[in-house]
């Protein structure tokens, strides 16, 4: 028997059709649970709800056994704070702010993502006494990477009222891939206007990312690490007759993957 409906393929006898007898109904309920079962299948796909990894660390993305749409956000490694140094009676000396780690976000495919993925997080820079150290490159793969934050400078131990204007302490950009990319916030500047310790110098403020605010920046002490993720470490700051202090540590970044599954939304 050839006749069917034109949607579910159901058969059904016309005029004319030779008599299919108990086939007839054999025939039917099989197309029938055929079609159910689709139907079945799209409602458990759909009731599936996204699930989400957060990567701080380097690891593998395994892609999940019905994988539709996935979802990638990144965020690069912090910037350094600059630290502060050594003075001697009436100096001062402090660092400005590290800049804040790029952030981007991109969809993807399921089926143009290889069965696992090399997931690489930027490790947040190092404070010292001196300039810090760049934040690192968060990537998925090839497919999408955001810049780590710029470090912060240090002003040398000095007497005039100074504040400083470092471009190296930028926030993160230049990043690849994705469908939205957010430059980091950059890193603040020191500012020092009196020796005495406490009150008239101050360490730049840590530059923010999308997903962490700044740093900020404080007066006679070393410099705070950056706000979780990818936040740019403060400045340290110093007042007179003290010892040098570390600029604060940029803040590590992270990978979100969150993958939809088949089916409607």
């Amino acid at each position: 028997m050839a006749d069917t409906t034109s949607r579910y393929s159901l058969p059904y006898q016309e005029t004319g059709d030779a008599p299919d007898g108990p086939a007839l109904g054999q025939d039917l309920a099989e197309a029938v649970e055929t079609a159910l079962g689709a139907v079945d299948d799209a409602l458990t796909d759909m009731s599936l709800a996204p699930t989400q990894q957060v990567f701080t660390a380097g690891g593998t993305w395994t892609k999940p056994a019905g994988a539709h749409r996935v979802h990638v956000q990144v965020v690069g490694g912090g910037g350094a704070g600059g630290g502060a140094a050594a003075t001697a009676a009436a100096q001062w000396s402090f660092g400005d702010g590290g800049g804040g780690g790029e952030y981007a976000a991109g969809w993807f495919n399921a089926t143009d993502l290889a069965s696992t993925v090399a997931v690489t997080i930027g490790t947040g820079g190092t404070g010292n006494t001196g300039s810090g150290t760049g934040g690192g490159t968060t990537s998925f793969g090839t497919h999408i990477t955001a810049a780590g934050g710029g470090a912060g400078g240090v002003r040398p131990a000095g007497t005039a009222n100074f504040s400083s204007n470092d471009g190296v302490r930028s926030g993160g950009s230049g990043g690849t891939g994705g469908d939205v990319r957010v430059p980091g916030g950059a890193g603040g500047s020191g500012i020092g206007i009196t020796a005495t310790a406490g009150t008239g110098q101050r360490g730049g403020d840590g530059g923010g990312t999308v997903l962490g605010g700044s740093q900020v920046g404080r007066s006679n002490t070393a410099g705070s690490t950056g706000r979780a993720y990818g936040g740019g470490g403060s400045g340290a700051s110093r007042g007179a007759s003290l010892t040098a202090v570390n600029g604060g540590n940029g803040a590590t970044g992270v990978c979100i993957v969150t993958t939809y599954f088949a089916g409607p939304q």
